[in-house]
């Protein structure tokens, strides 16, 4: 008797090739399939060879080159790529590579240039100058320039930022400490305060935000004080407010740091002093000692800016605390030079 195969109705004895496998499955979509450890290899060994091809075309000396790791090498590209989009080849940018290293040395500070969401796009060279970092050290910080401010600050950068960009070509101006190397923490006891000034420029018409760009000088200050740490008598001077902020009291001292007489401050308002883009920082600090209920407690230390009297504006670091009795407020304010 004769058994014919279900699959290919043929004599079972002569086609035994018909039936599938045990084993040899041909995969479903349900069973892709899977990578292989030679697989797997020669994916990473494609995608080295492209990071490899991406770091020979970095415009870095071979000796940076041979440190990048490849965290570095994908930040630097990323970096170089938001800079061609702002800066096509067909045009120069205002601050680039080409800017010599003489002509960096003349600045006060170094050149930043972000994108309108914040994202680094270029940073001058004589960085290290000011941070004892290098770019590309930087750059392992991350790639906004929210990654290199310290904690504190980022809420005002971001009301800055927005500032500048609702009205483009206006200046604003805020102060951070910046991320430093393990080195310059150690010689001068921390990070290093820097004073951002800059406005959102269009470098090409029309303009978009993919043609508008944040453009900056850093500029180092002296170092802010750390809570409760009063630093040189020099740079001092203390002032009493009832809770509104109206002086009552202030050290003659105001007069070297400031210009006016003690006597011109006493019954004015401590908010007619500030500049504008400052009120909303002087006036959290301002809440937060109003709100607390402990004699002595302190808010954080705020960089603010205060007309003088010759109608610049002074950089102060300011320290704020509700006295004994809660029925007024002691500011320490130290000039940021």
């Amino acid at each position: 008797m004769t058994i014919f195969c279900s699959h290919c109705h043929r004599p079972l004895q002569e086609e035994m090739s018909c039936l599938p496998r045990r084993g040899k499955q041909a995969p479903s979509a349900s069973k892709p399939f899977r990578s292989t450890k030679s697989a797997s290899k020669a994916r990473r060994d494609q995608i080295n060879v492209e990071l490899q091809a991406l770091r020979s075309l970095l415009p870095i000396s071979m000796r940076e080159k041979e440190r990048l790791s490849y965290l570095h090498t994908m930040a630097l590209v990323c970096l170089r790529l938001r800079g061609a989009q702002l800066f096509p080849p067909d045009s120069a940018p205002p601050a680039g590579p080409a800017l010599g290293t003489e002509l960096l040395s003349l600045l006060p500070g170094f050149l930043l240039v972000l994108s309108p969401n914040g994202k680094l796009v270029y940073i001058s060279e004589n960085v290290a100058q000011v941070l004892g970092l290098s770019m590309v050290e930087l750059l392992a910080q991350g790639d906004t320039v929210f990654d290199i401010l310290d904690g504190r600050a980022h809420e005002d950068a971001r009301k800055k930022l927005l500032l500048a960009q609702e009205e483009p070509g206006r200046d604003v101006t805020f102060v951070s400490e910046m991320r430093t190397s393990k080195a310059f923490r150690l010689q001068h006891g921390g990070n290093r305060a820097v004073a951002v000034r800059g406005r959102f420029t269009a470098l090409r018409r029309p303009a978009s935000p993919s043609t508008t760009a944040f453009l900056a000088l850093c500029t180092p200050v002296a170092q802010l004080p750390a809570d409760g740490d009063a630093g040189s008598q020099d740079h001092l001077f203390q002032s009493t407010h009832i809770l509104d902020m109206t002086f009552t009291d202030v050290t003659e001292s105001v007069t070297y740091h400031l210009g006016y007489l003690r006597e011109e401050l006493i019954g004015q308002s401590w908010y007619s002093l500030l500049h504008p883009e400052d009120a909303d920082l002087a006036a959290a600090q301002h809440r937060a000692v109003g709100e607390s209920l402990g004699a002595g407690t302190a808010a954080e230390t705020a960089v603010l800016r205060l007309l003088h009297r010759d109608r610049t504006w002074a950089w102060l670091g300011v320290s704020a605390r509700r006295d004994r009795g809660g029925h007024s407020i002691t500011c320490t304010s130290r000039c940021l030079r």
